[in-house]
């Protein structure tokens, strides 16, 4: 039987905020210790007993404009990104940017913080994957449609190479799962399934431990 060569494409956003929901809907029980390569692992099957766990790439930024209001935002987050690190996932981190946004009730601009390189540079490595036949399958983990676009052309490229998504809980989209119709989603006990354990142990001994508010 032939090996199926696959990858994985994490939405950190996407995923964090659908961690979160996860707690609300669970009496507070805390999801966000998720070790991200265990829950991936865990779908992996569904795709064919004949899958091989290739790669995990995670993207996301780390939230420093956070700091003045949440002094611990950026450290919780390198925390986690550790024990992912030391799983071996490969860690994508892009930046937040300032824009000016006008209020109508207010009459004025303000200033927020956007994410948007993530989307960028996911679908920039699913295309990069699959030129450099690095894979045999793909599974996204995000629920966004700002990447049916980078899909579309990648199925139309590619039309033997499988693309799937994993829907993050609560973020299950109709236009992606038409788009790839064997796509599945994340139930949020399943979160709870795949937390890392309390300290988490780096291979040099470290002790890695779960941030007292998670």
């Amino acid at each position: 039987m032939t090996t199926n060569r696959t990858t994985f494409l994490i939405d950190g956003f996407n995923l964090y905020h659908s961690i979160v929901d996860a707690s609300h809907h669970m009496n507070g029980s805390t999801t966000k210790w998720l070790n991200i390569k265990s829950l991936c692992a865990s779908y992996l099957p569904l795709w064919g007993r004949n899958c091989r766990m290739e790669e995990i790439y995670y993207f996301s930024a780390l939230a420093e404009h956070c700091i003045p209001n949440d002094p611990d935002v950026v450290i919780r987050h390198q925390k986690l990104l550790s024990c992912l690190k030391s799983e071996g996932v490969i860690i994508e981190l892009a930046k937040f940017k300032e824009k000016d946004v006008y209020c109508q009730r207010c009459r004025s601009y303000t200033k927020h913080h956007e994410e948007k390189e993530t989307d960028v540079a996911l679908s920039i490595k699913l295309l990069e994957l699959l030129i450099n036949k690095k894979c045999d399958t793909i599974i996204i983990m995000s629920g966004d449609t700002d990447i049916a676009p980078a899909v579309r052309t990648a199925k139309k490229l590619f039309p033997f190479n499988g693309i799937h998504f994993i829907f993050p809980y609560n973020r299950k989209n109709k236009e992606l799962k038409t788009l790839c119709p064997k796509s599945i989603k994340v139930s949020k006990e399943n979160y709870l399934n795949h937390q890392f354990p309390n300290p988490f142990i780096l291979s040099d001994g470290t002790e890695i431990w779960k941030p007292s508010t998670w």
